[in-house]
């Protein structure tokens, strides 16, 4: 089947030409890159997130704020989100903010919960005491990892159990829960926003200078002209480039805009069974894209004694059939495109250029789709 993720570029721009949206963690690495689609598509957005976690980054890079109405705050407090609703007068709210790493997780439990549980729920309670006009869809980003990861070899489901081992897997778990009680106690009489939540795989792109991630780690040792250390090489992943599930959020706002409600549910994007690559192979395909001078070796995991999932996998059979969306890129070209992004950069290209030349790169794939495997695992 050929798969559309969104509408091609002159289609989304009428789509998303002038609505107001609202987006939550516009200042993480997925954050700052869904504003600069968006504002390439003509919406009118406001951001609500702190201030950026690490130095670089690409809300900074890319100039975003200028881009946005930047409000710093915590979603967390419910005056706050109130507040930035209530100045944006959102149609679409887009739910990115969130405490993101596994290893913070173990290092800040309390804090993973509180942002990805509390900070949902105060969300989606703004929401439903919004005066009128409310926003018509909002859609929640937890995680591939909000499942009950039991390391088979298969993909998951959407109808398989919520868990997590760790507290960074089990707040996104929650965090789907949580989605799920408002949407069924509040948020589903005729007339009422519309909610999805959307269960991305391992995403990959250039602008990432989070630590402990591979390819923002690989791309620090490989521009300095050092040796990347990779810990856990046989780890298998369901890898995508950033710009995939982005716009399969695009996509799964543009229906529940229409008011389909069939869409008001959980889905999983995430790329074909054969792109979920053990480390090695990325670590590899990455060295050879950035060149002879890139080098790597492998150690002894340092979080030994840490659960870490050795597998995980996503079954995106249910977006395919009933969203028709597709993953663009395989996972050798995703590689590619995120090798590219940081030698450009490294070599002084300006992060905004570079952003806005691949998403058009990636509209063009879009209306003019080649034939990709199935997500079916």
């Amino acid at each position: 089947m050929e798969g559309v993720v969104t509408a091609g570029a002159a289609e989304g721009a009428r789509l998303w030409r002038g609505r107001s949206v609202l987006v939550t963690g516009h200042t993480g690495f997925k954050g700052a890159w869904l504003c600069l689609w968006l504002h390439a598509r003509g919406a009118r957005v406001t951001g609500l997130g702190l201030p950026p976690s690490t130095s670089p980054n690409l809300f900074d890079a890319a100039r975003v704020a200028e881009l946005t109405t930047s409000l710093v705050g915590d979603v967390r407090d419910p005056v706050t989100v109130a507040q930035a609703i209530e100045r944006a007068r959102p149609e679409v709210v887009l739910h990115l903010a969130a405490q993101s790493l596994v290893g913070v997780g173990y290092a800040d439990p309390l804090g993973t919960f509180s942002t990805n549980v509390m900070g949902t729920a105060a969300l989606l309670d703004a929401i439903r005491r919004c005066p009128e006009p409310a926003p018509r869809a909002v859609v929640c980003v937890t995680s591939d990892k909000c499942y009950d990861n039991r390391e088979w070899p298969w993909g998951y489901r959407e109808t398989d159990p919520m868990g997590g081992h760790d507290p960074y897997s089990a707040s996104k778990g929650c965090a789907e829960l949580v989605t799920a009680a408002f949407r069924r106690s509040y948020l589903s009489a005729p007339g009422a926003p519309l909610v999805a939540s959307a269960r991305a795989g391992n995403v990959i792109g250039g602008g990432d200078w989070s630590a402990d991630r591979l390819l923002p780690d690989l791309a620090r040792a490989f521009a300095a002209g050092g040796e990347a250390v990779v810990r856990r090489p046989a780890a298998v992943r369901p890898w995508q480039h950033v710009l995939e599930p982005l716009g399969a959020y695009l996509l799964l706002a543009e229906r529940l805009m229409a008011g389909d409600s069939s869409v008001a549910d959980g889905w999983n994007f995430g790329p074909p069974p054969a792109d979920a690559w053990p480390v090695r192979d990325v670590v590899a395909a990455a060295a050879s894209q950035w060149g002879p001078a890139a080098s790597w070796r492998t150690v002894a995991d340092p979080s030994a004694g840490r659960h870490e999932a050795g597998q995980l996998r996503l079954d995106c059979s249910k977006a395919t059939s009933l969203l028709g969306w597709q993953p663009q890129l395989a996972i050798a070209e995703a590689i590619a495109w995120t090798v590219d992004w940081y030698r450009a950069h490294a070599e002084g290209a300006d992060a905004a250029e570079l952003c806005r030349a691949q998403i058009e790169r990636y509209e063009e794939r879009v209306s003019a789709p080649a034939n990709r495997s199935s997500c079916s695992a």
